[in-house]
């Protein structure tokens, strides 16, 4: 399995919308990241910053590449872009993380 990190940005005063869009998650959504392969997804906030850590295991991190073109993604984006910093298509304005230790 390939571990993945990246961070994003969340508006400030959102903390509670974010959590709760995400534990009313789509099961559509939730559907389709299992189709592709991913596992242990979570996401963490640092309330001093705003920023979201997120961490997921895939067997092929290439396969994360094809979410952007789904209908389910796009509108998903667009659901969330009133509350967290985003590129012009509404993605998620994202930094991915380089790994440099892991603890088995």
């Amino acid at each position: 399995m390939q571990r993945v990190a990246l961070k994003m940005k969340l508006h400030a005063g959102q903390t509670e919308e974010y959590k709760r869009r995400h534990d009313e998650l789509w099961p559509e959504m939730k559907e389709l990241l299992k189709s592709i392969g991913v596992e242990d997804y979570a996401i963490f906030l640092d309330e001093e910053t705003n920023i979201l850590f997120a961490s997921l295991k895939i067997e092929n991190s290439e396969l994360l590449d094809t979410l952007p073109q789904t209908p389910t993604v796009k509108r998903w984006w667009a659901y969330m872009a009133d509350i967290m910093e985003t590129n012009p298509d509404n993605s998620p304005t994202t930094v991915p993380l380089k790994e440099v230790f892991y603890l088995l």
